[in-house]
């Protein structure tokens, strides 16, 4: 079988959960079938499986339009490259809107059959508007779009299913259950101390761990309110970097430096750390804090697990699916404002309540290793890269 899998994200280029699943599901089906990769960037690799063929991203044509319209626009060129020589393939398989309109034209222009991987819904993420403006709208149909003519949609859980049976027209036995998965090999705890060093932070003092995006999304200002209350022997290390706004950041910024003032004790990574130094990041911290308010997976939850960290979690979409509440780490509720709202009600109260969570691990080291322990076991047992890529193979077998 021949494969093409179309995205944004790709190594060297990978920021997010969606770039992380496409590089481990590429290699693990390039066991199985003949994979190519079209993908934003200059990566090439003609020779080999996967083959990678990286696309530009950017052009002076829309130089022109307004900065948050000109990125959508030129999403839509990158993946008119996708299409430039004829798509010879039995199956392509999109990831994220980014590359659905590449999908969209393979599958008119070339009659191959379509598979869409739904890492997370546009009508979910109304903060995205901020940073694509009306591009936002423009992003939202060509998900419907793609979504609703695909031949097969693969949720990563059983929260994203139901989303997307609600919000769209896909018939049930379209529709997919697949769940994110982990090289275990790969992600494990680790003696070194090498990233603390490098980054100023003290390996004899606990610490607790923010690792994400500069998002709305990921939650970032609730968790540096959560700092404020942390016990003060406790150090705060936020690791983000690509903010989705320069507005955003700012914010972030100024909450930041008002807590480091408070109580100190608060680092702030603000580059892309390497993935050694992510897992060295991850095994030495106490508890590991995901306070997303909307996540469909939350592939980073499974990382700090498989390094034997415990987690303190939004109990938001497909975290609730991750991470097992009082056994692999604590879940806090997310009580919205209002339906369709994406802040708590209560933001104060949501923050107090992660702190709590996290000073209570803190405290206790017995419970903190027992719940590090479960949560490898669980993710060796239940989120191996193999056993992901045999159900997407029998997608595409369903497909062709």
């Amino acid at each position: 079988m021949k494969v093409i899998i179309m995205t944004r994200e790709y190594p060297p280029h990978v920021y997010g959960g969606a770039g992380v699943h496409v590089e481990y599901l590429a290699r693990e089906l390039a066991r199985m079938a003949t994979v190519e990769v079209k993908c934003f960037g200059e990566q090439r690799l003609d020779f080999g499986n996967p083959a990678v063929h990286g696309y530009p991203f950017g052009s002076d044509m829309f130089e022109g339009n307004p900065r948050r319209v000109r990125q959508a626009l030129m999403v839509l060129q990158s993946c008119l490259h996708f299409n430039a020589a004829p798509v010879e393939a039995d199956v392509v398989h999109c990831h994220t809107w980014y590359s659905m309109w590449g999908g969209i034209l393979a599958k008119i222009c070339y009659g191959v059959p379509l598979v869409i991987t739904v890492h997370s819904l546009e009508p979910l993420r109304p903060w995205k508007r901020e940073q694509l403006g009306r591009g936002y709208d423009l992003s939202t149909w060509v998900e419907k779009t793609a979504i609703e003519m695909a031949d097969a949609v693969i949720a990563v859980s059983e929260t994203d299913r139901q989303e997307i049976a609600n919000r769209f027209q896909v018939a049930k036995n379209r529709l997919q259950v697949i769940p994110n998965g982990i090289d275990t090999r790969q992600y494990g705890p680790v003696a070194s101390t090498s990233a603390l060093k490098k980054y100023g932070i003290d390996p004899g003092r606990p610490y607790v761990l923010f690792l994400g995006r500069v998002s709305r999304q990921k939650g970032i200002g609730h968790f540096v309110s959560a700092c404020r209350q942390l016990k003060p022997e406790i150090q705060a290390v936020i690791c983000a970097s690509a903010p989705d706004t320069s507005a955003f950041a700012l914010e972030i910024e100024k909450s930041v430096e008002v807590v480091q003032k408070e109580r100190g004790n608060v680092i702030w990574i603000r580059e892309m750390v390497t993935r050694p130094e992510a897992i060295e990041l991850y095994s030495h911290a106490a508890v590991f804090c995901c306070p997303s308010i909307y996540e469909p997976f939350g592939i980073i939850n499974l990382e700090a697990m498989a390094c034997e960290t415990p987690v303190v979690a939004s109990r938001v979409g497909g975290i609730k699916e991750v991470v097992v509440p009082g056994e692999t780490g604590f879940l806090v509720e997310f009580a919205p404002a209002a339906p369709d709202d994406f802040e708590p009600a209560e933001p104060e109260r949501f923050a107090s309540e992660l702190a709590a969570r996290m000073n209570e691990l803190v405290a206790n080291e017995n419970l903190r290793r027992a719940m590090g322990r479960k949560g490898r076991e669980r993710v060796v047992s239940q989120f191996g890269w193999a056993a992901v890529a045999e159900k997407v193979l029998a997608v595409y077998d369903m497909v062709t």
